[in-house]
């Protein structure tokens, strides 16, 4: 019944589509619709979405709910931040869940499954950014045991950008 499948190459426009959908379901509301608008065409295009799957060290996984395309998460591992004092943590840039599934708790297993891999490769724990606004995505970190470390100003634009948490999970 819930699937989570490594993405391929050929699975942008599906990422795009997935990018842009639960991009603007959750920080639609941040900036004008013309801001948001013009980041959707620059982050969630195909061409973006491509050269983004082609670069090895982004991994990206879809997660299906009865054969259908549910989400998709983007790690990276190794990815040290100066607010954490270890190398081998992995960066968790994307965790993207369409609404029509959140109370399946597909978020959650999509999160778990990250961690579980982020253990295999020998990483000590795995952080992210997050809007503060989106409170909850906030609660949903924290309720997984991330904790606020730092902040982030997250740009949409040279003269637009999110206040976000940095948050962190030590294994």
């Amino acid at each position: 019944m819930i699937s989570v499948v490594r993405a391929k190459e050929n699975d942008f426009r599906l990422l795009a589509e997935i990018g842009r959908r639960t991009f603007l379901a959750s920080h639609g509301h941040s900036a004008s619709i013309e801001i948001i608008n013009r980041y959707l065409e620059n982050k969630f295009n195909d061409d973006a979405c491509q050269e983004e799957l082609k670069d090895l060290k982004n991994i990206y996984h879809i997660i299906y709910y009865k054969q259908i395309p549910a989400g998709y998460s983007k790690i990276i591992f190794d990815a040290p931040d100066e607010n954490i004092d270890v190398k081998n943590v992995t960066k968790l840039e994307r965790l993207y869940l369409l609404q029509e599934f959140y109370s399946l708790k597909l978020g959650w297993e999509l999160l778990k499954f990250n961690i579980e891999l982020s253990k295999t490769q020998d990483q000590v724990g795995m952080w992210l950014f997050v809007w503060k606004e989106n409170h909850k995505a906030v609660h949903f970190y924290s309720k997984a045991g991330f904790a606020v470390i730092g902040s982030y100003d997250f740009k949409l634009t040279e003269n637009h950008s999110n206040p976000n948490h940095q948050m962190l999970l030590r294994y």
